[in-house]
């Protein structure tokens, strides 16, 4: 078995990539939100909806490279690992693109939110973390049946982590959500 990293290489690996995986995992969100203020043609829609993909192809080459550096798999191991890694993220993408949508759709509604669409987009974000959840952990179970604990408790470690990184990322680039002031601010004019 490979030696691997240690907790300071990937923490080093995972800040450094951490700017340009995360970025380009948080590009829809940001590129959306000018889509509420104007409304582009199809042709900028279709442009913007390729880049998204090439972006978001992107970040799980970049995921799986540091997934690959921290588990530190020898050849046996490496040949019952990536077919589980690569399932699990193509159904991570699909979850993905429910989150995409979820934040598409928060982006042009933003600035005419009503209680049920803050209600439903908050309703989605918790649906989507949920299936997050069970995805990681029954993946977790697969890797464990074939790698054992200590190795499936190293992805999960790693896949956490990253995804977390990716998280902050998006929040981070989306506006709060408005409340009484806006309200307020609107009502006094």
């Amino acid at each position: 078995m490979k030696r691997p990293v240690t907790a300071v290489g990937l923490a080093t690996t995972i800040l450094m990539l951490c700017s340009s995986v995360a970025m380009a995992q948080s590009a829809p969100a940001a590129s959306a939100a000018p889509a509420a203020s104007s409304a582009p043609s199809a042709t900028s829609k279709q442009n913007m909806a390729e880049d998204i993909k090439l972006l978001r192809r992107d970040v799980r080459a970049e995921k799986q490279k540091i997934m690959g550096a921290a588990m530190g798999l020898d050849a046996e191991q490496a040949k019952k690992f990536w077919p589980i890694y690569k399932d699990y993220d193509k159904q991570l993408a699909k979850l993905n693109d429910v989150r995409l949508g979820n934040i598409i759709e928060y982006a042009k509604t933003y600035d005419t939110m009503t209680e049920n669409k803050a209600d439903e987009l908050v309703n989605g974000a918790i649906a989507y973390r949920k299936k997050r959840l069970d995805l990681l952990a029954n993946t977790y179970d697969k890797v464990r049946e074939a790698l054992g604990a200590p190795l499936a408790a190293r992805f999960l470690q790693v896949e956490d982590t990253l995804l977390s990184l990716i998280d902050l990322q998006i929040q981070s680039n989306l506006p709060l959500m408005w409340g009484p002031e806006k309200t307020e601010k609107t009502s006094a004019k």
